[in-house]
């Protein structure tokens, strides 16, 4: 695994389980506004990702009957040849896991779903189908998108989409239709935008002055999920 490093303790990433989170280094997107650019690039991360792996295993070793689950994010982890092979290592182990995706490899996580060796899931929803490539700042296979959505729904394993609002890419209608197309879905949370870290410096042309309302949105298509929720 390319590992970027890990974060020990984490008591929001999991939800209702004290956790450690670690980030897998390398993104099949380019999303302007993400908050985590420093695991978008391989970069010379291969040259240090046996020693953070070895260091990671090492602490959970000690943290076993203390932490319950590991969150692997990234980066997008399912590009890793090695994640399931990585995953069955840490549920050996005795903890829950977590899978954070963007849902471009529908293929590997039909693999961890037959699997079951995660415990949830957590997908990003980008945008509203038109605008997908736009905002994942790479031109966009929507119907592996739109596959994976389908895996994860239909699979009996807990899970959640999410959504970080960034005025400029987004508006109150886009979210309309996105929830028509994940209507029914267990869990959707709005997740707002913050600027002090991202991809791409020059976003703020695209930002500047521009809101959305996400209480309006979370009021306006609640009715859709199981669960709704706005995480700032």
């Amino acid at each position: 695994m390319v590992l970027g490093g890990f974060e020990k303790f984490t008591m929001v990433d999991y939800p209702g389980k004290l956790a450690t989170t670690v980030f897998t280094v390398g993104c099949s997107f380019r999303c302007p506004f993400c908050h985590n650019p420093e695991f978008v690039e391989h970069g010379t991360w291969n040259m240090e990702h046996g020693i953070i792996e070895k260091s990671f295993f090492e602490f959970l070793e000690n943290r076993k009957g203390k932490l319950e689950a590991v969150c692997i994010t990234g980066g997008e982890p399912t590009i890793q040849p090695d994640l399931i092979s990585f995953i069955e290592k840490i549920k050996k182990m005795g903890f829950l896991v977590k899978l954070d995706s963007n849902g471009t490899r529908p293929d590997v996580l039909k693999k961890i779903i037959d699997r079951k060796i995660v415990d949830y899931i957590a997908m990003d929803i980008k945008n509203i189908p038109e605008k997908y490539s736009e905002t994942a700042g790479v031109k966009v296979d929507i119907e592996r998108i739109k596959l994976s959505v389908k895996l994860i729904i239909n699979s009996r394993i807990d899970y959640e989409f999410r959504t970080t609002v960034v005025p400029g890419f987004h508006n109150e209608k886009d979210f309309e239709k996105i929830s028509e197309w994940i209507d029914g879905a267990r869990a959707y949370f709005l997740q707002e935008f913050r600027d002090f870290k991202v991809l791409d410096l020059q976003i703020e042309e695209k930002t500047q002055g521009k809101k959305v309302d996400l209480e309006k949105i979370k009021n306006k298509i609640g009715g859709k999920f199981g669960k709704i929720g706005i995480r700032r």
